[in-house]
């Protein structure tokens, strides 16, 4: 369905409601952007948009939405800006001033062929290498990086062109890793126990020989009389002599 500009701008809100919440699909396109920016203004202006209450306002903003193919958020800036100005003025776009380049694509692609001929020096030999280049051979493709200084360097080898000239790649080493593999313990580096606790026999001799109780019952041990020999005790002790 393809509706003039003109006719759009004449609607009323009943018959913006009824537009907005039909499913109908309108061909609108406009060449620039003076060109929708001036039929918004138009709609506003032919509706009064800033005597009507909140629910027509919706009615107007969701029919330009439509209209316009604009999202919400847009829409309301330029509403805002028309409620402030009575107009939607378009935003100037400022061209900012950019600064020569030093360094060429061709002198980085240079540097790269360098770095992979002496194999990825440091930055002060690299530009020993460039200053020598050009003040002792006379290479005229290397006027530029001459006077390159070592920090520079480092940057130019991190921008995009470098990068495309010579992309290093590491590749990981592989490393065998036993996962639940089962293995033979292995003693080495264990403790060993001693032989002796096991029962062996050692090099000493031992012989069982039997001392009074310090305390008992019937006497005392001190005194010389009245033990029994249930009373004592025997321990272990080496063998003299």
């Amino acid at each position: 369905m393809n509706i003039t500009m003109q006719n759009l701008e004449r609607l009323s809100l009943d018959e913006m409601k009824e537009f907005v919440e039909g499913n109908r699909k309108v061909c609108f396109s406009t060449e620039t952007r003076e060109e929708t920016y001036g039929f918004i203004e138009g709609t506003l202006k032919s509706q009064q948009y800033r005597k009507l209450n909140k629910g027509q306002k919706g009615i107007v903003r969701r029919f330009l939405v439509k209209v316009t193919g604009l999202s919400r958020a847009q829409m309301a800036r330029l509403v805002g800006r028309w409620m402030k100005q009575r107009r939607i003025p378009l935003k100037t776009v400022v061209k900012r001033r950019r600064f020569a380049r030093r360094y060429t694509a061709a002198d980085i692609r240079l540097l790269a062929s360098v770095d992979a001929a002496h194999e990825d020096l440091s930055g002060p030999g690299v530009r020993r290498i460039l200053q020598r280049e050009f003040t002792v051979f006379g290479k005229p493709e290397f006027r530029n990086l001459a006077d390159i200084s070592a920090s520079h360097i480092y940057n130019l080898r991190d921008s995009k062109t470098y990068a495309g000239v010579r992309v290093h790649m590491t590749h990981t080493q592989a490393r065998q890793v036993s996962i639940g593999e089962r293995r033979k313990p292995d003693p080495q580096g264990a403790a060993r126990l001693s032989a002796g606790r096991h029962g062996a026999p050692g090099p000493p001799r031992w012989q069982a020989r039997g001392i009074p109780h310090q305390r008992g019952r019937y006497g005392d041990a001190m005194g010389g009389g009245g033990l029994r020999g249930d009373h004592l005790f025997t321990f272990a002790t080496p063998w003299l002599g």
